[in-house]
């Protein structure tokens, strides 16, 4: 994992956390335990200070900044999508940002909110805890059900275990030439983790 120092600060990685050779972490970085940080993540602490807290997933290609003495935090258990750009903010815990949203300077995503895919927070806007925020710019659209809450911590519970696993199990190799006869899948059970779209449907058969 790059992990540079800057202004004689250096980045803090809890030992269970686990985060991608190839995402980087630069200056006034703290990731707590059981965190999983993935491939090409850019952590940039070197005006503010960015704070992961424990049990937090910081997916693909994720880009995390702040201003000169301001923060971006994730409480415990935040769960971040692929391509998400995070500057300055508050992620509170269990919520979901979806992929290649923004959250900007000064907003608040409260505590198991959702935020959709491609939505754009703008400066100080607060999304209130449990509700579901959809666009760009980003707007409420009312709370989220039972089954969304659920789908959403089992997420959280899921990268929990890719960042143990991938301690354990990831490690550079020579890709094979061909197929091999009977090709193994991975062991993540087929229903470890369902789209919410399809879970619905299944649920309305």
């Amino acid at each position: 994992m790059p992990a540079y120092a800057f202004d004689a600060v250096v980045p803090v990685v809890d030992p269970t956390a686990f985060v991608h050779e190839t995402a980087s972490l630069i200056g006034d970085v703290i990731i707590g335990p059981g965190c999983y940080i993935g491939p090409f993540a850019s952590l940039r602490g070197d005006f503010g200070r960015i704070v992961v807290g424990e049990g937090s997933n910081v997916q693909d290609s994720c880009v995390i900044h702040a201003f000169p003495g301001a923060d971006a935090v994730l409480e415990p258990n935040s769960h971040v999508g692929h391509g998400a750009v995070l500057h300055g903010c508050r992620i509170g815990s269990f919520a979901l940002i979806g992929i290649g949203a923004t959250v900007l300077d000064g907003a608040e995503i409260g505590a198991d909110a959702l935020l959709g895919a491609g939505a754009v927070v703008t400066a100080g806007t607060v999304i209130p805890p449990g509700s579901k925020a959809l666009g760009a710019p980003a707007r409420v659209v009312g709370p989220l059900d039972e089954q969304a809450m659920a789908w959403k911590r089992n997420g959280v519970r899921i990268y929990q275990e890719l960042a143990r696993r991938s301690r354990e199990t990831l490690h550079p190799v020579l890709a094979l030439t061909a197929v091999e006869p009977d090709r193994r899948r991975t062991s993540w059970s087929p229903d470890a983790a369902t789209p919410l779209h399809r879970k619905r449907a299944e649920g309305a058969s």
